[in-house]
């Protein structure tokens, strides 16, 4: 039995009736970091982590939400006044409901049974996988029909609007359109993509230092008006730019005095950093991995010199990584203030990697870190049961 029919035989001994089952995966971003809200590019893959959502009818008004991982539930009625944020799981949830009515869908009442695998505040989007799966779920169950960019373009703004989190397209947009075996290159102003196959010789590993990070206490909105800063400055001499997916470094060289020295730093990550994606991509494409790796080291150093987003564990664990026998390049990932990083492995040495990784880490802060080898794996979807 797997995930989905199990989810769906609980659902059943709860609610009754046969559920439909829809599953969102989880991402790692393998070089991008903090460019998809300037309208940048991002290179994720979806990987096997997911969360699955079961969905029936029900026969009451209400919304009835069950998470098995939190062991808690609520109950919201669509049709009653628009909710405020909790500051909780439920937010995004809820989030979704509130974006689908405001945009004419309208709810039909259901059962639903909620449950992931993707490791909380690792920073690999489980919110992000939540609400792809719910949105999937509560448009079905509704009779609604939404394509892929819309549902992704749905749960962001949940995100943004409902949660608070002022975050980019990449995490949803990755949920609703990521393939099995492919990293997918994604310009965020345009909504361009495309698949770049990744060699079957290699191994994503993904490595939590066990130091969680909670993007909505401000830092993170804190970056991107600094960003944002960035940009009001420097349409001053740049007439007509909208953000920094606009600006070259070869701008920021002949303009970067007239921007606070802070404001300056936080820019050229995310400018440089646009350069480095497309740089990784196109290494990719010639199977180029030691060029691919480098970019990943020099992704971090940015990181943590400019944009600050960086910690000691983070730091550790990229250095340790370079030091072990198989791996062409490591970063942090995610928001950052904790969470993970991601290695390029080449596969022979991938389980040599997470016993060496472990070890090293363990050492160097006394904290028993989680290691996933992973593999690049499809985006959202219903599931059989």
């Amino acid at each position: 039995m797997n995930a989905a029919q199990s989810l769906a035989s609980r659902f059943s001994h709860r609610f009754g009736g046969t559920p439909r089952v829809f599953r969102a995966p989880g991402r790692v971003n393998l070089i991008g970091e903090h460019t998809d809200y300037n309208d940048g590019y991002v290179l994720p893959a979806a990987i096997q982590f997911g969360t699955w959502v079961a969905i029936a009818p029900a026969l009451s008004r209400n919304i009835s939400v069950r998470s098995e991982n939190m062991s808690k539930e609520f109950v919201f009625d669509p049709g009653a006044r628009e909710p405020m944020p909790r500051r909780d799981w439920t937010d995004y949830i809820r989030g979704v409901a509130v974006i689908l009515q405001r945009s004419g869908v309208r709810l039909n009442s259901a059962n639903v049974l909620v449950e992931g695998d993707v490791p909380l505040g690792s920073g690999l989007s489980s919110s992000a996988s939540l609400e792809v799966a719910a949105a999937l779920a509560l448009v079905a169950n509704s009779r609604h029909v939404m394509s892929s960019k819309e549902i992704a373009l749905l749960c962001q703004r949940a995100e943004t609007e409902f949660v608070g989190a002022r975050c980019g397209i990449m995490d949803q947009f990755t949920a609703c359109h990521a393939t099995a075996g492919h990293a997918l290159l994604l310009d965020c102003r345009s909504l361009e993509h495309c698949q770049t196959p990744l060699p079957e010789r290699i191994t994503i590993a993904v490595s939590n230092t066990m130091v969680k990070h909670e993007l909505t206490s401000g830092e993170y909105n804190r970056r991107r008006q600094q960003c944002e800063e960035g940009v009001r400055v420097m349409s001053q001499f740049l007439p007509g730019i909208r953000a920094l997916r606009d600006v070259t470094l070869d701008h920021l060289d002949r303009f970067g005095n007239e921007l606070d020295p802070l404001v300056l730093r936080r820019c050229r990550h995310v400018i440089s950093e646009n350069a480095r994606v497309l740089s990784a991509e196109a290494a990719l494409q010639r199977g180029d991995l030691l060029q691919f790796g480098k970019l990943m080291r020099c992704s971090h150093c940015s990181l943590r010199d400019d944009y600050e987003v960086s910690c000691p564990e983070l730091d550790i664990m990229a250095d340790a990584a370079c030091q072990i026998n198989g791996v062409y390049g490591s970063r942090m990932t995610g928001g950052g203030f904790g969470g993970c990083t991601v290695s390029l492995v080449d596969a022979a040495h991938a389980e040599n990697f997470a016993k060496e990784m472990y070890e090293s880490y363990l050492k160097a802060t006394g904290i028993r870190c989680q290691i996933f080898l992973c593999a690049p794996s499809d985006g959202a979807s219903e599931e059989s049961v």
